[in-house]
């Protein structure tokens, strides 16, 4: 059985720009900011706010709220008042579409998109 869910379209997602998504009851941001595509649980840890209404720029998405930054390839806080990381997913590009594993342990590191023709 395939770990991997389709998240979403690539073309849902502009660059430096995160999409809320539902998947089987967990809610994740999946973003893009580059060449890149990540996801992460879509909660700050500092506040419980949803971290797809922040700003993404160079790997990093930022909370709206409190401004805690976060690294989307750990799930790490770059900065207070969030001190707790994030849960991180690994990312895969199908095609046009973006896939999720959420099967994979929250500390494991998004990979950069692997590509499947």
């Amino acid at each position: 059985m395939s770990s991997w869910v389709r998240a979403c379209a690539l073309a849902e997602l502009a660059d430096e720009s995160a999409l809320a998504i539902d998947i089987d009851g967990t809610e994740v941001a999946v973003v893009r900011s580059g060449d890149d595509y990540y996801a992460i649980a879509d909660q700050c840890s500092h506040a419980a706010i949803p971290l797809s209404e922040g700003d993404v720029l160079d790997g990093t998405i930022e909370c709206y709220l409190h401004s805690s930054l976060f690294d989307l390839r750990t799930g790490k806080p770059l900065g207070l008042p969030a001190t707790q990381p994030v849960p991180v997913y690994r990312t895969r590009v199908d095609g046009d579409d973006l896939l999720v594993d959420l099967t994979a342990a929250p500390e494991l590191v998004s990979t950069p998109n692997a590509q499947e023709s």
